[in-house]
């Protein structure tokens, strides 16, 4: 039986949680044959699953958002590299639709591109959708800045409708394009930590608060590194491959400590609003100080998801930039506990489902 599993590249979130899933599928069904493709590096999900448990395949079919950094985006080059592939959209249906057939796959798993889910329905095998959002909601966002956009959002809906299923992950939008839903809760477990560890490798004092900054890249310039420099009481740590070198901030290589691991080593996370972080966060139940994002659709969603299920700052993004954490970093041991929690074994519960799909 083999489950192709096709991965957004948008950010490393829909690489975490569907590696949640995909252990989940192997716990149950260890022979099962994965085929996992994506534009994500292999190596970061080699790092999130067993040696030898997928096979791989470089490949693209979602563009997400082109951003600046962690947390800025580019709205008009998003466009032209989202309409370019639309425009391709037919001949990538026809070759996905020929590689689910020729490698006799039995179920396409989708975070959340549409166009497998359209190869898998020419195919006739099942296709279901994994996400808290979907792109054509993203990018109605849009709608009134560029023609185009119009068709962009139709291309996604057209390939959603043609889902199966839609496996729906907390934090999420109304998702009305898709024709069947199913609602999981949180996939996301607990890290171990591993301060020790994580102190003899970087020298930083285990008796001090560590903060963990939760960002791909980070716009900080000499003066915003030198204004954390300065904030002696703290330890600071980023994963690779975000690094400075600075007396109190540390860069950790995943391959040596698992990011979860790292997170669960930490007092409190700075992040800007994002799926994997906010399920780290909860299911670890380590508080948040947040920067808002500009330009995209999810942030208020999971802004109310950090209200109702974290204990949480809101640091202004211009304070962020300058390095300016004083006063966030003060409030933060003062917030009040959440008013909700999260159930957990979304994971297991997602591969049950998509198990019983692929033995229908």
């Amino acid at each position: 039986m083999t489950i192709a599993y096709y991965i957004s590249a948008h950010g490393y979130g829909h690489g975490v949680r569907s590696c949640d899933i995909i252990r989940a599928l192997l716990r149950i069904r260890p022979a099962l044959r994965l085929m996992i493709v994506s534009d994500l590096p292999q190596a970061f999900l080699a790092n999130r699953l067993a040696p030898g448990a997928f096979e791989y395949r470089q490949a693209s079919f979602d563009i997400g958002m082109v951003q600046l950094d962690s947390i800025r985006v580019d709205i008009p080059a998003t466009l032209e590299r989202v309409w370019k592939l639309c425009e391709n959209r037919n001949a990538l249906k026809q070759r996905e639709t020929e590689f689910l057939l020729s490698h006799d796959v039995r179920l396409v798993a989708a975070d959340i591109p549409s166009i497998p889910l359209e190869a898998a329905a020419q195919a006739g095998i099942p296709g279901i959708a994994v996400g808290n959002f979907s792109w054509d909601w993203i990018y109605s966002d849009y709608q009134g800045q560029d023609a185009r956009w119009r068709g962009v959002c139709r291309v996604f809906a057209e390939g959603y409708a043609q889902s199966r299923l839609l496996l729906r992950l907390p934090f999420h939008a109304a998702m009305d394009v898709f024709p069947d839903i199913e609602d999981v809760p949180l996939l996301a477990v607990p890290g171990c930590a591993r301060r020790e560890e994580m102190a003899a490798l970087t020298g930083a004092r285990p008796g001090v608060p560590w903060i963990l900054l939760s960002f791909t890249t980070l716009d900080w310039d000499e003066f915003a590194l030198r204004s954390v420099e300065r904030l002696t009481g703290y330890e600071f740590f980023t994963v690779l491959p975000l690094a400075w070198e600075r007396r109190n901030i540390h860069a950790i290589d995943r391959t040596d400590v698992r990011f979860s691991d790292v997170l669960a080593s930490c007092d409190a996370v700075i992040s800007k609003p994002g799926f994997g972080i906010l399920s780290d966060c909860a299911v670890n139940r380590k508080p948040l100080i947040y920067a808002e994002r500009t330009g995209f659709a999810e942030y208020p969603v999971l802004e109310a998801a950090i209200h109702r299920y974290l204990r949480h700052v809101h640091i202004p993004s211009a304070r962020l930039y300058r390095g300016d954490l004083q006063q966030a970093l003060d409030q933060i041991w003062k917030a009040p506990e959440p008013p909700e929690t999260l159930a957990s074994g979304g994971d297991r519960l997602a591969a049950k489902r998509m198990l019983a799909l692929l033995s229908s």
